[in-house]
């Protein structure tokens, strides 16, 4: 590895949206660190817990030891439980809060020295567009979220001054294995689809890669002047609002 190419390290990359990001990242030249509990296939990979201090503590030690520096950080890693707020239990609520807001919290921490002593860092913290809004029984994702989005601000803010970088992305309804689930359980797959593609005004939901494309972007130095925003990728969808379905 050549000593001059940057480091990212993308936690939660080995599937999905992570993947994606992991892939697009190494294809615009960057050397590629998956940090997640199961290994990647096509990048090196640690395991990481980014709920466990020690975990993220040793994996970020593990890349400055053998890659040298770390110049990005995706802070991808999440998991989503749904439960009404009246039934929340408290353990699922903790077990979200620790991995969806404490996890990114924990590995900008340990990062940050190394981040800014890469004299071009960049964080960028997956959140969503239900960091603003949300969907039914997602009170606590919805919350992990919303902190996301603060935590990015706060970020920005605290680490500017050492020439460290942080924005977020808020994805929409992007075509996962885990959305994918919810469609295959309709009865009649391809009305769902439509009926999805409908709420998008570019008349389609998003992909992996099309997320992957702006955090490629918020890591690279054309963003050089872009820090603390959470930047929307859903199609269009929260820019209009909903009408009752006769009026459509």
């Amino acid at each position: 590895m050549s000593p001059d190419r940057r480091v990212a390290l993308v936690t939660g990359g080995a599937q999905s949206i992570g993947a994606a990001i992991a892939d697009g990242l190494a294809a615009s030249g960057v050397s590629v660190v998956v940090g997640d509990l199961q290994a990647s296939d096509s990048h090196m990979s640690y395991s990481l817990d980014v709920s466990d201090e020690e975990s993220v503590s040793a994996a970020i030690q593990k890349v400055i030891g053998e890659h040298g520096r770390l110049d990005v950080v995706v802070n991808n890693a999440g998991i989503m439980l749904e439960t009404r707020i009246d039934e929340q239990d408290r353990a699922s609520w903790d077990r979200m809060l620790a991995v969806n807001l404490t996890g990114p919290m924990l590995v900008t921490k340990h990062a940050a020295p190394h981040l800014a002593a890469s004299g071009d860092g960049a964080i960028v913290n997956v959140g969503s567009i239900e960091g603003d809004r949300c969907n039914p029984n997602h009170a606590a994702y919805a919350a992990t979220k919303s902190g996301v989005h603060g935590l990015t601000r706060a970020t920005a803010i605290d680490l500017g001054p050492m020439g460290v970088r942080c924005n977020a992305i808020a994805p929409g309804w992007i075509d996962t294995p885990l959305n994918s689930s919810y469609v295959d359980a309709h009865p009649d797959r391809q009305v769902v689809i439509d009926a999805l593609a409908d709420l998008h005004p570019v008349g389609r939901v998003g992909a992996p890669a099309d997320v992957a494309d702006v955090v490629v972007w918020l890591a690279s130095a054309e963003s050089r002047f872009v820090t603390g925003q959470v930047i929307t990728i859903d199609g269009g969808r929260t820019a209009r609002p909903p009408l009752p379905g006769i009026l459509q």
